[in-house]
């Protein structure tokens, strides 16, 4: 009998055993989205998108040991509770105006395709006293008080553009143009 996590108050707590979900229904979902919103961007833009993407397991584990230290750094109150990570659906620019990729090991058959950007979030209360998880940059103590970041004003990571160094992570293995052949669904 398998062991679902329990949700307790707005955190799932382990039950000891690795969360599933049946085949049948992660197939039903990527169908979903393969079916509809691929689909639709497929014809609309005249291209094969990418309809996966994959990070090899040392470069997400990096990148939470990141948020987490960087963090850590700043306010050594903060817990793995407070802190997450935001996955933004984005595109590659296109390959006319791919000059903005040239500091990147990105090749131009990635032009067009979406990709997903990683940004670090933290738990912080509000105006109303909610606590919500809000877009922060690990590297800018200035991002670890929501007064500094309301209604998307200040320096939220990846939302102010004239932050040179942020802590992101963007390039995983988008399928296609990397070959199909190794997905499961």
């Amino acid at each position: 009998m398998k062991t679902k996590p329990i949700f307790n108050g707005g955190t799932i707590e382990s039950t000891g055993t690795p969360n599933t979900m049946s085949s049948s229904f992660v197939q039903k979902l990527i169908d979903n989205y393969r079916n509809n919103q691929l689909t639709a961007i497929n014809t609309k833009f005249g291209i094969e998108d990418a309809h996966s993407i994959r990070f090899d397991l040392a470069t997400l584990k990096k990148f939470i040991s990141d948020i987490e230290n960087e963090a850590k750094k700043v306010d050594s109150g903060i817990t793995e509770n407070d802190l997450g990570v935001r996955f933004y659906y984005a595109a590659y620019p296109q390959a006319d105006n791919w000059d903005i990729m040239e500091n990147t090991p990105i090749g131009t058959n990635y032009a067009g395709k979406h990709t997903l950007v990683m940004v670090p979030t933290l738990k912080m209360g509000n105006a109303e006293g909610e606590i919500l998880s809000y877009d922060f940059n690990p590297l800018d103590a200035n991002t670890y008080n929501q007064e500094n970041n309301n209604e998307g004003q200040g320096e939220i990571m990846a939302m102010n553009k004239s932050l040179t160094a942020i802590l992101s992570q963007n390039h995983g293995n988008l399928i296609p143009p990397d070959n199909t052949v190794t997905e499961s669904f």
